[in-house]
Formats: C-alpha cells, structure tokens, sequence
C-alpha cells in the first residue's frame, strides 16, 4: 500500500499527463529532491523555485492567468503566513469578475504538528485557510483519500488548498490506489528516488487510473448511534482507533465523521449525524480561539439546540505561540490519543 506522500506523488504524475497540469514547483519540489517529503519525485513538470512564499504563489497565479494549470508547494504551512494577502487575491478572482476569470491553481502545503518540528515546522493552517472566500480547503487523512482529493483538486476550475497532515505522510494506507502494485517493496522500486546519486534515475510510473474524491464530501468511517466525533487529517485516525476501543471496552458506538473538505464542508453529513446521536464532540489539532471548528460548533448549536442531548463540545490545541521542540510540550499542546479517548468517553456519557 502507497504512502500518502506516494499517494501525492502519484497523483501530480496522472495530473500532468491526464488533467493539464503544467508546472509543479516549489522550494526544493524539482530534481534532485523532490520535496522535502518526496511527494514530488520523478515528476516532469517539477521545478525548483527560489525561497520565496510570496514569489511561489504570485508565479501560480501568473500561471493560471496566462493558461497554464499549476501545482505550487509551500515547502511547510508554517511560512505561509506571509502570503495571506496573495491568497485572499487568488481567492477573489472568480467573485470580481462575476464569474468570468477562472483561476486553476492548487497550493499544496504540510500542515500541523507530529513530526517534532517545533515552532516553525508544527503549525496548523486549517483555521486561516477557511477564511479565505474563494478557495476549496481540503484536508486527507489516508492516502486513498489523498489521491482523489488532489485528482479533484487539480481538475477544479479555481484555487484549492490541499493540506497534508505532517505525521501522516509516510503512514501507509489500507486502499490501494487504482492502477497501484500491490507489494509496496515493488512500488518503491518503481518510483522512489535512491538514495545517493540521482544523475540517471527515473521512475517506472505504474498505469494509474482515474479516482475523484468530490470536494465537499465527507466519509462516514464508522457508524453508530450514542455520539459523534468530527475530525480530518492527524487526529481522524486517533478518533477512529479511540472509537474502535469505546465499543470494544464500553459499548459506546460513534459515528466517525472524517470532513476530508474543509470548504465547502459536508453540513448533510454533520446535521444527520448530530440528529441521529445529539451528542458531538469536534476535533483538530489547530489552536483554539477562531478555530475552525468552533465555526462547526455554533453552526451546531444554531440549528440542532433543541436536538441535542448534552453540551456539544470541541477539543483543539491550546492557544500558545507554537509548539515546543520538546516531546512532552508537543504532547500536552495539541490533542493526543488519550486525550481524544477521554473526551469522547465523557461525551457519551454524560447524562442527558
């Protein structure tokens, strides 16, 4: 089974020879690297842009003007903060022009925290991409997903934000991706770079087929009717597993909803659920204060506050500057498994 970072790599290959896609780039996207987290090896679009986040995204959009259909990478979400002013413009191209300029650019970016990364390399980006009016937000949290959502991506007629959870870049999935091997050992040697001397390697791409994930869909990963837990990216496959153990330890049954869009968001999934249960419990690991799903919460209470049978709640990153390089800091700032497991425990059970 692919990595999600093999998930990426292989979709930016069937983007450029199915979809249109003319330039992949980015800080250190092109030869020899391919990325600092090799999603973009082998490509033959790829190339290597000066370090310069602002630059990157202006020559997207310049891109996209002027035909072309483009791929850019911030090399860590961390540094794109300076660029917001950019993206909000990218972001109102298809609104001021009462729809008559398209802009098909996808910005890709690692996001949040698992990899130790400390304060410039543990950020989460999702609460400030979904206030930017005028872009798809996307979040995956496997490769299958990965796959389809950049496919999707790619084939939109304006700007979408694909963010890669960190910590699961190089978690292998439980899907195989259409036209993928089946040994993992066999797909490495296909399109993995080798370590050393890249001078004359080139990859063996498999014959991929076509896999579309809609923007705006979520996934109902497990069903059940006493609560429900939202997430996507890093923290799904901690609901999921936290979940898995409820029922097994507790007879507690979730829904598990992973939103995989972030905008447009699947409010049909988000508002049968919370009907079905009236209990909800949202999680991501961005800091709380403005967090995105805070949004998600007051859209709860708004519409399903006579339905629900206790306080619905959140459980996000504490709202500090960073996060410290030091393991135990960035365990006790962003939610972990055991903090998950709690939460969700204390959901269902409480009294109605």
């Amino acid at each position: 089974m692919a990595t999600m970072a093999q998930a990426i790599r292989m979709a930016l290959h069937y983007g450029e020879t199915e979809l249109g896609v003319t330039d992949i780039f980015g800080e250190d996207v092109g030869p020899p690297l391919g990325g600092v987290f090799t999603a973009t090896q082998g490509l033959e679009t790829a190339w290597n842009s000066p370090l310069d986040e602002r630059g990157i995204v202006g020559t997207a959009m310049g891109i996209a003007f002027a035909g072309g259909r483009p791929v850019a990478e911030i090399q860590f979400c961390d540094y794109a903060f300076n660029t917001i002013d950019l993206l909000k413009a990218a972001g109102n191209q298809s609104w001021s022009s009462a729809g008559g300029w398209n802009l098909p650019m996808v910005l890709m970016t690692p996001s949040g925290s698992g990899i130790r990364g400390s304060l410039y390399h543990s950020h989460s980006f999702d609460s400030w991409a979904t206030r930017l009016a005028g872009w798809k937000i996307v979040m995956p949290s496997n490769p299958i997903d990965a796959y389809g959502l950049m496919l999707s991506a790619i084939a939109d007629p304006n700007p979408v934000m694909v963010l890669l959870p960190k910590a699961l870049l190089r978690v292998r999935g439980e899907t195989l991706l259409p036209g993928e091997p089946e040994d993992p050992v066999v797909l490495k040697e296909m399109i993995d770079a080798p370590v050393g001397d890249r001078t004359h390697w080139q990859p063996n791409w498999p014959t991929l087929g076509e896999h579309f994930v809609p923007l705006g869909k979520a996934s109902l990963v497990r069903s059940g009717g006493d609560a429900t837990v939202i997430s996507y990216g890093r923290t799904l496959p901690l609901c999921v597993s936290a979940a898995d153990q409820l029922k097994t330890t507790d007879r507690i049954r979730f829904d598990v909803i992973d939103l995989r869009s972030l905008f447009p968001y699947d409010w049909q999934a988000i508002s049968a659920s919370v009907l079905k249960t009236g209990r909800v419990l949202i999680v991501n690991e961005d800091t709380e204060v403005t967090n995105f799903g805070e949004h998600l919460l007051r859209r709860i209470i708004d519409h399903h506050f006579y339905d629900l049978l206790c306080r619905p709640r959140v459980l996000l990153a504490k709202h500090v500057p960073g996060i410290g390089l030091n393991q135990v800091y960035e365990e006790n700032t962003v939610p972990q498994s055991q903090h998950i497991l709690s939460a969700m425990r204390d959901l269902a059970m409480e009294p109605a």
